[in-house]
């Protein structure tokens, strides 16, 4: 069954250890804003420090593995269409808007959207990390400075990730403007059974 996380919005679900996860682009140019967080003990969540450290590359696609702050390996990209996702960037919130938008009373944000979702786990809006920023294209040069260029990704595109764990997953339809070539798409998943893969 595919799930449509509607534009502006977010989900959490949990995933077994074997099960895959499919997420899709059904519009192009939408990302998506990925935490994981071990459900057995949500101390343990997702680390862009350590996925970029034992992955030795700033891009993250086919083949990788995104690891937690224990050194954990939570997920594998199993196939990745687009090849284009970030790892860089904190989930976008109030200040972001302020900051880059100049906006004053916006939208729900993706770090609104994650802690709703994940309160009833018991995880708290400062305990969320940076998320794993999925179909999110950023560009940098060698000086180090960072460009949020629009999503290269188009209609029907997806990432079809493997649980190396049993994993709460929480994901977004980002609300960024900038991260989403300038406006708001939804996002779909299905969660696939090993038997059925």
């Amino acid at each position: 069954m595919i799930y449509t996380i509607s534009k502006l919005c977010g989900t959490a679900f949990t995933l077994k250890k074997g099960q895959y996860l499919k997420v899709i682009n059904p519009e192009g140019a939408q990302v998506s804003d990925m935490i994981l967080v071990n459900p057995h003990d949500i101390k343990e969540k997702i680390s862009s420090g350590k996925t970029l450290d034992f992955e030795e590359s700033i891009l993250i696609s086919t083949n990788n593995f995104l690891w937690s702050n224990r050194s954990n390996k939570m997920m594998q990209i199993i196939e990745d269409t687009n090849d284009r996702n970030d790892f860089l960037l904190a989930p976008c919130d109030s200040s972001t808007f302020a900051h880059f938008y100049d906006m004053h009373d916006p939208h729900p944000s993706c770090l609104d959207n994650l802690a709703r979702h994940l309160k009833k786990y018991g995880i708290m809006h400062d305990e969320i990390p940076t998320a794993f920023n999925i179909f999110m294209n950023v560009a940098f040069d060698s000086m180090g400075t960072i460009r949020v260029l629009p999503p290269t990704a188009v209609a029907g595109d997806y990432v079809l990730f493997k649980a190396e764990m049993d994993l709460l997953v929480a994901l977004t339809a980002c609300s960024a403007k900038d991260s989403n070539g300038g406006c708001f798409k939804s996002i779909q998943y299905e969660i696939i059974n090993p038997v059925d893969h």
